[in-house]
């Protein structure tokens, strides 16, 4: 057991280097998104609600599209988003440093080609909230 201090979140992203700060607060408000729609909850509420790749890459590009609009590529891309394998790069990272967990199914690749990201903003209706 290390004697060093555990990095907080913010730490450890800022040493990865790979995404900004405001990615990753994206990612938790995408992940939120995916465990009401999942799970009727927030991932807070009575224990952690497990939600899938895909699951998660369809949240946040509604998400970015609801927000966004057809500027989310560009949003993303400035934040060194390019495809949904980099959301599971955030997602992992988060991780491997004990801030998020997996189950023994869960896999990096289950992050890979979920969408063409690029694409996935061309009709930007079809994320529309209904009021």
């Amino acid at each position: 057991m290390s004697d060093e201090p555990k990095k907080s979140m913010d730490d450890v992203i800022l040493a990865d280097g790979r995404y900004p700060l405001e990615a990753f607060r994206f990612l938790h408000e995408g992940l939120e998104q995916a465990v009401e729609k999942v799970h009727g909850g927030t991932s807070g509420s009575q224990g952690q609600h497990h939600v899938t790749g895909r699951q998660m890459c369809e949240a946040l590009r509604d998400l970015a599209a609801q927000r966004w609009g057809m500027l989310a590529p560009l949003v993303l891309g400035r934040w060194n988003i390019k495809s949904t394998l980099d959301f599971g790069r955030m997602v992992y990272l988060l991780i491997e440093h004990q801030f998020m967990k997996k189950t023994a199914e869960d896999s990096l690749e289950d992050f890979s080609d979920v969408f063409n990201l690029p694409h996935a903003f061309r009709d930007v209706d079809t994320f529309k909230l209904k009021s």
